[in-house]
């Protein structure tokens, strides 16, 4: 079986050229210069990137402010008498960073609080305001896998936009799941710029 290499773009351009230019400068005559001289070499630009050295940076909480985030959360819950929910932290792509599992939170809890806490953090809104896009004949947003548009889940923003959800599940109503996953984000809110 024969395994195909592609070289990415910028060294298919860059090593051809590199080859030409140093045959020309190795081996040229006096005749060969005059003629490499006048005739012109067409040369591609790279593709643009995304960043100056190719890379894109990505904004996401630290360690401490999950945790604090999570735990503020799980505290306003059980100050409430909710203290059997699961509060769960992510990133951008729902990559748990923090997750709390309260006393006596059931099983399900856990699944839905990551799923809400990363439908925030994808939406870059609270999963309150986003029920109403999962409802219609058809195909919906609801549809997307790992997801869950119920009441509970609230975006983390800095100044580059949503960087982390928190998301609570298992509380009879899910808008004291999110009055909870509200109160993770108050604590934290002053670290985010």
């Amino acid at each position: 079986m024969r395994t195909f290499h592609r070289l990415p773009r910028i060294l298919a351009i860059t090593v051809p050229l590199a080859a030409i230019v140093a045959t020309a400068a190795c081996g040229a005559s006096t005749t060969d210069e005059a003629t490499a001289a006048s005739t012109p070499v067409a040369t591609a630009a790279p593709a643009p990137v995304d960043g100056a050295d190719g890379l894109v940076s990505q904004n996401r909480l630290g360690v401490g402010a999950a945790q604090t985030a999570a735990q503020a959360a799980l505290a306003k819950c059980q100050a409430d008498g909710l203290g059997f929910v699961t509060v769960s932290v992510v990133d951008r792509n729902g990559n748990v960073q923090a997750m709390l599992r309260g006393d006596n939170a059931a099983q399900h809890t856990v699944e839905a609080a990551r799923q809400k806490a990363y439908t925030a953090a994808a939406f870059g809104a609270n999963t309150s305001d986003l029920s109403e896009r999962a409802k219609g004949d058809g195909a919906t947003v609801a549809d997307l896998p790992g997801t869950l548009f119920l009441a509970g889940g609230v975006s983390v923003k800095s100044a580059s936009g949503s960087i982390a959800g928190i998301g609570v599940g298992g509380a009879p109503d899910g808008m004291r799941d999110q009055a909870c996953a509200a109160a993770g984000l108050d604590a934290i809110a002053g670290a985010l710029g």
